[in-house]
């Protein structure tokens, strides 16, 4: 190769290193400002979707079970949580956007990380798949049963997945608890174990749902381990 070609190519070289080197980075997205609460995870503000990192709250219309066994409207809660803590100017800074369009960001109200509030009140998981920002907020609110600790509930991720179950009038009041029929017999799963997302219910067969253990456990049925 030429002597002065070779030194164009190396010139053209340096140069794109140069303009890489000095490109911007990525802008931040910062939207503030009056925000209307979606659900326990999920903001609008001036017409902007925001889904907060680092965080999963119960979906709106998902239950839970507290540790007498009686079934509560957990999503209700988070949502109502959230109103709280986004109440007034809300801002919201980040940098990327989820696969439905909304802008993934760290929310402050009052001076205080939003998402750090509700998963610290026990309203809200870490969604670690994501983030590790609140996996000490979600320690110590384990620790101390706050919230969704203070019982057992599907994670919103297992509830998400299988919301499409067929679940009776009972469920969709909170009676939470599976009781299923099977070569074994008659064994209720609570939510939050490890077989009660996969366990389908079938009314037609006799299966049923049930809002506590004692009721379960007075219809024939037994805990399933």
């Amino acid at each position: 190769m030429p002597r002065d070609m070779w030194g164009m190519f190396r010139f053209v070289y340096v140069l794109l290193i140069a303009l890489i080197a000095c490109a911007p980075p990525v802008l931040a997205e910062t939207v503030s400002g009056k925000a209307r609460v979606v659900d326990g995870d999920t903001l609008e503000i001036n017409h902007r979707k925001i889904r907060i990192s680092g965080i999963d709250a119960p979906e709106s219309s998902q239950n839970c079970t507290r540790a007498d066994g009686r079934g509560w409207a957990c999503g209700r809660e988070a949502t109502g949580l959230m109103r709280k803590l986004a109440a007034g100017k809300v801002a919201c800074t980040g940098g990327s956007s989820d696969r439905y369009g909304r802008l993934i960001a760290v929310c402050k109200a009052k001076g205080q990380d939003i998402g750090a509030q509700m998963v610290v009140q026990g309203y809200a998981m870490a969604y670690q798949t994501y983030s590790k920002a609140y996996v000490s907020q979600e320690k110590s609110a384990m620790i101390a049963k706050r919230g969704l600790w203070a019982g057992t509930f599907q994670t919103p991720a297992e509830y998400r997945a299988h919301k499409n179950d067929a679940p009776d009038s009972r469920a969709s009041a909170g009676c939470t608890i599976k009781g299923n029929i099977s070569k074994n017999g008659k064994l209720y799963h609570m939510p939050g174990s490890a077989s009660y997302a996969a366990t389908k219910i079938s009314t037609a067969k006799g299966e049923r749902w049930f809002c506590t253990e004692a009721e379960a456990r007075k219809a024939g049925w037994v805990r399933a381990h």
